[in-house]
């Protein structure tokens, strides 16, 4: 395979251009970045972050008390952030009372000045380095290179990008993005080789012997910090090559820098972390190589060709950088507990599609490096967390509760103010003038945000609402102005929409039941009414014909589509609007059945948040624990009545057939209703296929936006390609999927209907009353 070089990922392309690829502040260098990514670096970026993202399931499953660590973890760093500055204060009394020196950097300009400036002192000709993220946030090999000082990475990823001159892709694994063939490739070219360097092992040997040259001849050595402790002064670095090892033990100086954040009270706290990081990161147990050193490590001989060893020193540099500023803020205080394991990373579907040099800014990437970068940078350089689409596979990922989620959302509330043009106040100010607060956003933003208008209103005029979305003259200027992509087909307005042929069904057939084995309400969230009323009404047929009580709510936004823009006081307002809806018929001994699984998340994640005024944790765990996906509610109803759920929907009676491939919808899995789904139809008969691709790539609105739709397809095609697989070797399969934009993708990506769970279920009621209904004149009768 020929080299493809990186599009213009340099580690010096923000010296070249107030707009480079790593500087992704705008829509169009965003887009321009996605595509290149797509070109060229995917195919190498998905197979690498996935094989990580394996190993972490199985490496956190060996931990029998992983959800414990995680809460020590998060305890750990909440109570050591809230005590920086005590913490900052002794750690420098120790590192001065082990014979150090200590630094504490006010920014990245400072931080890189006083390491150069030691390395002047000392006469550094040639220093070896370890992987470090914060250095390369205050871009200090930039700044020794212009002092003429060589720099070296060590790290055998970071060598490869210093020969490519390209930035890391990736937190814990910087060339994520190359492939083997491409590394050879690069070598080859760039060393004149004629070695024939094809493997990995001839990859790392022609590596490692160059490298040791600069070992042996290195002044100094600099490494970042995974911890520090701040009552010892010892630093705990934790690595899986042992280059970091020889970066701090050859060299007579050793300087590290460490963010702030990374400070911990005492090494008994470190105990969790080791556990966690390594798992977390590559999914080991333990990293290779673990080292807690109290430098200087006046023990350790130094080589040297003279005579007298010269004396060891050592400076750990401290560095702020925003960190302060981000301690204070409300809402990105929570990114100071990252300690970089790249797990949010990894199981990242967008990710493991681009990697970091489009979902991602200068020095940090993915779903938790939109408020680094915001943070240490300025707010302007988080555009590229747009990509995070709140699909949130990460949250139970993180090994310290981190809600990456939410913090991007409130990126994109705090950028929409400097979005808003003339044209978007005053859709807003109209928005407002229908009975809403104003919020302003770009037109885009509002239009997504606010589907319970858009879908009022399109529902309202269904026919020329419907037509407008299939002429192409209405689809360019859609694009021009909302951003919805020509390429994907517009999903149809209902008419009548879900409540309204609910009303009109139940007046036309719904009898009074003394034998009710439940009572519940089915909650017609905005995208089930105004554009899948079909799912909404089999799942009120299928839950009466368990036996239940059913009604259904009036239309209520719960603030689902308003939260994925950044629209959070809008958000924040239709939540306690939904919250008291769903109190009144909680109060009434209902259940709730919560049809679209996004809404579902909101109801037992984000409304724990969105909720306000007196009483309101009490209020979210009411309403958590009383909505239901309605598998989830069906599931329960048969075990605690003791039926069998065959005896009411027997797969053999289903007229596709009982073979099914199931697509659970990310959130779903996320707060653990997917495991019901496919148990119920289990229990009824059908043989399920589950998709072990997480995630669709559609994520609502996301897949519909032009600067996203070549990602979202592109994350898509492996759940595509899956489906083909299992259906060439076993027979076709009807496609189930309980999410909106999980249909709609698999919908476009395979050319075929796809059902949700509770629509299969209710043609297989259909199917044994429509043969009743033939086969007896009475029964016929009836139901004329």
């Amino acid at each position: 395979m020929s080299e493809h070089p990186s599009p213009r990922f340099s580690r010096r392309a923000s010296d070249q251009s107030p707009r480079t690829y790593a500087d992704k502040s705008s829509k169009k260098a965003l887009r321009t970045a996605i595509r290149a990514t797509l070109r060229v670096e995917s195919p190498a970026v998905r197979h690498n972050t996935q094989t990580f993202n394996r190993g972490r399931y199985a490496a956190v499953a060996a931990l029998p008390d992983y959800e414990e660590l995680k809460d020590r973890a998060r305890a750990i760093k909440e109570d050591a952030i809230a005590r920086l500055p005590e913490l900052v204060e002794t750690l420098g009394e120790s590192v001065r009372r082990n014979g150090g020196n200590f630094y504490l950097a006010r920014d990245a300009a400072d931080a890189a000045r006083y390491v150069t400036e030691v390395c002047k002192r000392a006469r550094v000709r040639l220093a070896v380095k370890g992987k470090s993220m914060t250095s390369e946030e205050i871009r200090l090999n930039h700044a020794l290179e212009a002092a003429g000082i060589e720099v070296a990475e060590t790290d055998l990823a970071e060598f490869i990008l210093q020969v490519a001159d390209e930035q890391p892709s990736h937190v814990i694994a910087p060339a994520v993005h190359y492939s083997r063939e491409r590394i050879s490739a690069l070598f080859k070219r760039k060393f004149r080789t004629d070695e024939p360097l094809e493997t990995g092992e001839e990859l790392t040997a022609f590596a490692r012997k160059m490298l040791r040259r600069k070992f042996l001849a290195a002044d100094a050595g600099i490494t970042g910090a995974n911890f520090v402790i701040a009552d010892s002064g010892s630093v705990v670095l934790v690595e899986s090559e042992a280059n970091i090892r020889m970066t701090t033990a050859m060299p007579p100086l050793h300087i590290a820098i460490s963010g702030a954040e990374k400070i911990l009270p005492t090494r008994a706290d470190v105990a969790p972390f080791i556990e966690l990081l390594a798992a977390s990161a590559t999914g080991q147990l333990m990293s290779s190589y673990t080292s807690i050193l109290r430098p200087p490590l006046m023990d350790v001989p130094v080589l040297t060709d003279g005579d007298a060893a010269p004396r060891r020193d050592f400076h750990l540099v401290i560095l702020d950088n925003g960190r302060s500023a981000m301690r204070d803020d409300p809402v990105l205080s929570e990114a100071l507990y990252c300690i970089r394991c790249s797990a949010c990373l990894n199981s990242c579907a967008n990710f493991q599609t681009v990697g970091g040099h489009a979902f991602g800014g200068e020095t940090y990437s993915g779903g938790i490096g939109g408020a680094w970068e915001a943070g240490t940078r300025g707010l302007g350089h988080a555009r590229f967390s747009e990509l995070c689409t709140g699909c949130s596979r990460c949250v139970n990922q993180c090994p310290v509760r981190i809600d990456v989620p939410g913090l991007n959302t409130e990126l994109r509330r705090r950028l929409n103010p400097g979005e808003a043009t003339m044209a978007s106040r005053g859709l807003a100010a109209l928005i407002a003038s229908d009975g809403d607060a104003r919020e302003e956003a770009s037109l885009e933003k509002l239009f997504f945000g606010r589907y319970d208008i858009f879908g009022r209103w399109g529902a309202r005029f269904a026919g020329i609402a419907n037509r407008a979305g299939e002429s192409k003259l209405a689809r360019k200027i859609m694009e021009r102005v909302f951003g919805v992509d020509q390429r994907r087909a517009m999903p149809k307005f209902a008419s009548p929409t879900f409540v309204e042929a609910a009303a009109k069904r139940t007046r036309g057939v719904r009898s009074k039941r003394g034998d009710a084995t439940g009572k519940v309400v089915v909650f017609a969230d905005v995208f089930t009414n105004y554009g899948s009323p079909a799912r909404g009404l089999a799942t009120l047929r299928v839950l009466e014909a368990a036996g239940a009580d059913v009604i259904v709510s009036p239309v209520s936004a719960d603030g689902r589509a308003a939260l994925s823009q950044g629209l959070v006081e809008t958000a924040r307002r239709q939540a306690q609007r939904t919250a008291d809806l769903l109190e009144r018929y909680i109060g009434q001994g209902r259940e709730i059945a919560v049809v679209e699984p996004s809404v579902l998340a909101m109801f037992r994640m984000e409304f724990r948040e969105l909720l306000d005024g007196e009483g309101m944790r009490g209020r979210f765990e009411k309403i958590r624990s009383h909505c239901f996906d309605p598998c989830e509610y069906l599931v329960t109803l048969f075990s605690r009545h003791q039926l069998n759920p065959q005896d009411f929907f027997p797969a053999n009676d289903q007229p596709r057939g009982t073979q099914v491939m199931l697509h659970s919808h990310c959130q779903q899995r996320t707060i653990g209703a997917a495991a019901a789904v496919e148990g119920l139809l289990r229990l009824c008969g059908f043989d399920v296929e589950t998709s072990n691709v997480e995630c669709c790539g559609m994520a609502g609105s996301f897949g519909y936006k032009k600067e996203y739709y070549d990602l979202s397809m592109a994350v898509g095609r492996q759940l595509f390609e899956q489906v083909q697989s299992a259906e060439s070797s076993g027979g076709s399969r009807t496609l189930v999927a309980s999410g909106t934009s999980c249909q709609e993708q698999l919908h476009v990506g395979l050319e075929r209907r796809v059902l949700h769970p509770m629509e299969l279920l209710a043609e297989t009621i259909e199917e044994i009353e429509g043969r009743a209904r033939r086969s007896a004149p009475k029964y016929r009768a009836r139901f004329s």
